[in-house]
């Protein structure tokens, strides 16, 4: 029995238990949405992790991703990242390396981490195959469903596959054209095959055989975006709704087999498009689970992109987008640092509290209650507990210390808060 199979037959099962637990609510709650669709709870039968529901009526989530590359081959480095990822609040992690031992540094994230781990097995597949063979081009089929399955008994609890990339896709990809080409590793590996092969997406062609694998190790799908824009003038384009189109068909084909789903999305995104693209995809998919890539809402900012996501995962979060993927400083412009990784957690737990304060108003807005009653009574260490970051928040105004250690060296002694606590009782 997978979880899905659970609620559908009306088992509520420890791990509902926890989840609804963690959200402050029913379990029956948890085991329904479960059973439509609408929300997963990433886990495995190889590891032990801590649990994460993911979707509708729950706290939108954020996800991490780190990773060697074939220039930076640091794997200490990759699980300091992992482990300060977890620190600094992220939900999920994905492990997105393309260099060296894929699978001996996977296991070594994985076992440095208690959070649910997700990968790209193509990336496994094809890089292997350039390695072997001289171009990624000449993989053969059951080498990517190899990768698949060896990293799903490694642990991974979800992963990113590119199912919605098929003939029709690509086809629609030629005749639109690309302002800016096809940013997706996995979109870009799994096309050039197609390509030169004149063969169909084996994911897609044999995705019953995907299914069985990802059943057999309780893996969640997550239907990958291959076709996601990496300009803004290719946002909602017709390659971007095709993929779309297809992953959602994928998707409920897998829930009905017994599978949890998540639907990949965009990108790079204006912001008059946000909420049109979290829309049609919750109605295209049956309401189930929205990972969004970002999203970023401008193209001009290498070095500012955690910022510009935050605007746009605000956003995405308040219209139902319920899975954030963070964003770095480093994003566009190099493999993300150990700092970077810890930034872009907390800008986008940021965005993620935000969109939640119009998704979930009586739930989310009681941390923001509590911190402006603080303010109100210069409560500052309330002020400290309450804080996202309150260690750089204690930080940042102990470098700045008032004489008056009621305010602080913005107001001074002319802090409006203190003249008003002084003269009149405002307290609600």
């Amino acid at each position: 029995m997978t979880i899905v199979e659970d609620a559908k037959n009306g088992t509520i099962t420890e791990e509902m238990k926890i989840v609804a637990k963690e959200e402050g609510l029913d379990p029956e709650f948890i085991r329904r949405g479960i059973a439509a669709g609408r929300i997963v709870i990433p886990t495995s039968p190889y590891r032990d992790v801590k649990l994460c529901g993911l979707g509708e009526g729950l706290r939108t989530k954020v996800n991490a991703s780190i990773g060697v590359s074939s220039d930076i081959m640091d794997v200490d480095m990759e699980v300091q990242k992992a482990m300060a990822a977890e620190k600094a609040g992220a939900d999920t992690l994905m492990e997105l390396g393309t260099g060296g031992d894929f699978l001996g540094i996977r296991k070594r994230v994985i076992d440095s981490i208690s959070l649910s781990v997700g990968s790209v097995p193509l990336y496994q597949g094809f890089i292997e195959a350039a390695r072997k063979y001289g171009s990624i081009v000449h993989m053969t089929e059951d080498e990517l469903f190899n990768a698949t399955e060896a990293q799903a008994k490694l642990g991974t609890n979800f992963m990113a596959i590119h199912t919605g990339v098929n003939n029709i896709t690509l086809d629609r990809l030629k005749a639109h054209g690309r302002y800016g080409g096809l940013c997706s590793r996995g979109g870009a590996f799994m096309s050039a095959w197609m390509m030169h092969n004149e063969k169909e997406n084996p994911l897609y062609a044999n995705f019953d055989y995907l299914v069985e694998i990802l059943k057999e190790h309780e893996v969640v799908l997550s239907t990958g975006n291959g076709m996601r824009a990496g300009a803004i003038h290719d946002a909602t384009d017709r390659a971007q709704i095709q993929e779309l189109i297809i992953n959602t068909e994928l998707g409920q084909k897998a829930h009905d087999a017994g599978l949890q789903v998540i639907i990949e999305g965009p990108g790079h995104i204006p912001l008059d498009q946000i909420e049109t693209n979290v829309k049609i995809m919750k109605e295209m998919s049956g309401h189930k689970p929205f990972y969004m890539l970002g999203p970023l809402a401008t193209d001009i900012a290498p070095g500012y992109d955690h910022i510009v996501t935050a605007i746009g995962a605000s956003l995405a979060a308040s219209y139902g987008c319920d899975f954030l993927c963070y964003v770095t400083p480093a994003e566009h412009l190099a493999l993300p640092n150990l700092e970077d990784v810890i930034t872009g957690v907390k800008t986008s737990r940021i965005a993620a509290h935000i969109g939640d304060m119009v998704k979930y108003p009586e739930r989310a807005r009681q941390w923001d209650l509590d911190m402006g009653r603080a303010r109100r009574d210069l409560d500052w260490e309330k002020m400290y507990s309450l804080a996202l970051d309150p260690e750089h928040a204690r930080k940042i105004r102990n470098e700045r210390a008032p004489e008056d250690t009621d305010a602080c060296t913005m107001c001074g002694n002319y802090c409006a808060l203190k003249i008003v606590n002084q003269n009149y009782n405002l307290a609600k």
